[in-house]
């Protein structure tokens, strides 16, 4: 899975409208130089994006320095939620640098405890414990321990297993990517930890079975005993998709962890903050977790992560034993402050539930011109997936992602490289102040996308079809 796109220069149509602007060859030959010195000085790993040099970034927009200007559909993935780079969350960073603070430890400041308190307010009952961290690696990492060790404190050392599921993510660090569902992202361990499990997700698409029935099968299977189970993490919904589980599978998930006294861990880092039309995904399930771990729309701009708990698991390590460098950094939080509120004051969350249905919509009249290639479309609010297939299977087509999504950039629309387990997901998700005109003329520029990227790869199937067909007859 992933590849590079071609930086070499392309001709491209000009594109002048109300959301976007191509008026050179993209990439900018210019910019060609900034993309050698990464590739000369970066890790092989970090290349794979359309390769546009971002210069600046505002709200829904994203220029470089030659008079281009793209329709932002990553979010920076899935970071920006109130914007790119808007006046409330610059001031309060400015701020805050302004004030003399900028770093702090643990040592006790006015801003992290007013950020706690912030998002306390906006998370359930009796999740009203916040140890801000830096990444959302770092929190389900947290997440990990806290459940291994409230395991071991209710039923002793041999209650350490932890279960995750099939194409989850939970960050690239030892435990959040064992516990993730990648397998081609966990050949590098090599020496896994044999308590920690992943079971089928019940997507309804990949996993026909979405019955629980599947879960406690996959727990038998593994020899673990649900008295050897000390938390279970998930995705609110699988960033894959966004893919949900369904609402009686959750509920019967949740009575299950209370009645062994299993940690349930609700991974909201790219589905929290309003993204799917509700503040917190896992509102669509109607239950409430033991621990959220939380990030990147939580900010809008700086690292900054967060685990929410209840307090009898949160508080079980003492004064010193679990903290983190830049924990609750003043400017960080002061960023996540103003970016909060704006979410909160300007009902953002209420704009990504109205504009949810016109996205699906858009989606699924996408899918009906092209069926056999576009096996399954999902949408929640402003988070939205095609996940492409090779024509008439179920095999994922990692290609055809990548062409349309390479198409879109040319076209002034960006998004992130595809995603998935097997990178076949075209995945939406424009910062949660995108209006409806832009959120329609973005739909229409994809739909183009991808009327061309299947003429180009299929149109010469059918030609050799055809061509077959006529040699048939004329035998």
């Amino acid at each position: 899975m992933g590849k590079e796109y071609d930086t070499t220069p392309q001709t491209v149509p000009h594109v002048a409208t109300k959301y976007r602007t191509i008026c050179t060859q993209v990439p900018h030959p210019d910019s060609i130089q900034h993309i050698e010195r990464s590739r000369k000085y970066e890790p092989y790993s970090m290349r794979g994006m359309p390769p546009i040099v971002w210069d600046r970034a505002e709200d829904i927009s994203v220029y470089d320095k030659y008079g281009n200007r793209w329709l932002d559909w990553s979010s920076g993935v899935l970071v920006t939620n109130c914007g790119h780079g808007v006046p409330e969350v610059r001031k309060a960073i400015i701020d805050q640098v302004n004030s003399g603070l900028i770093h702090n430890y643990v040592f006790p400041s006015e801003e992290r405890p007013e950020l706690c308190e912030l998002i306390a307010s906006v998370s359930p009952e009796p999740l009203k414990k916040v140890f801000l961290l830096s990444t959302g690696s770092e929190a389900t990492e947290c997440a990990i321990k806290l459940s291994r060790a409230h395991g071991i404190a209710v039923g002793g050392r041999e209650k350490i297993g932890i279960i995750g599921f099939e194409r989850g993510y939970h960050g690239r660090t030892l435990a959040s990517q064992q516990a993730g569902g990648m397998a081609g992202q966990k050949t590098w361990i090599v020496n896994m930890d044999p308590a920690i499990i992943n079971v089928p997700f019940p997507d309804g698409y990949w996993d026909s079975d979405s019955s629980f029935d599947g879960f406690l099968n996959a727990v038998e299977k593994s020899g673990m005993k649900p008295s050897q189970i000390a938390g279970v993490i998930m995705e609110s919904y699988q960033g894959v998709g966004p893919d949900f589980a369904p609402v009686e599978y959750i509920e019967k998930l949740r009575a299950w962890c209370t009645e062994h006294d299993v940690v349930l861990t609700f991974d909201e880092v790219q589905s929290g903050f309003g993204r799917t039309g509700k503040f917190w995904a896992f509102e669509y399930y109607g239950v409430v977790p033991d621990l959220i771990c939380c990030g990147k729309g939580i900010s809008s701009s700086l690292p900054l992560a967060a685990v929410i708990g209840r307090p009898d698991i949160m508080d079980q390590f003492p004064p010193g034993s679990m903290t983190s460098t830049h924990s609750g950094n003043p400017v960080c939080c002061a960023a996540a402050l103003a970016n909060i509120r704006k979410l909160l004051d300007e009902d953002l969350t209420g704009n990504a539930a109205r504009l949810g249905p016109v996205l699906l919509a858009g989606c699924k009249e996408i899918q009906s011109r092209h069926p056999e290639v576009i096996g399954n479309v999902t949408c929640a609010g402003l988070v939205a997936g095609l996940q492409t297939v090779k024509r008439g299977t179920k095999q994922p087509d990692h290609d055809l992602a990548h062409r349309v999504i390479e198409l879109c950039y040319q076209k002034g629309l960006l998004f992130f490289a595809p995603v998935g387990a097997w990178g076949q997901t075209v995945k939406i998700c424009p910062p949660l102040t995108i209006p409806l005109d832009a959120l329609q003329e973005g739909i229409a520029v994809m739909a183009e996308a991808f009327d061309e990227a299947v003429a180009e790869m299929y149109d010469d199937v059918e030609v050799e079809t055809a061509d077959e067909k006529e040699a048939e007859l004329v035998a």
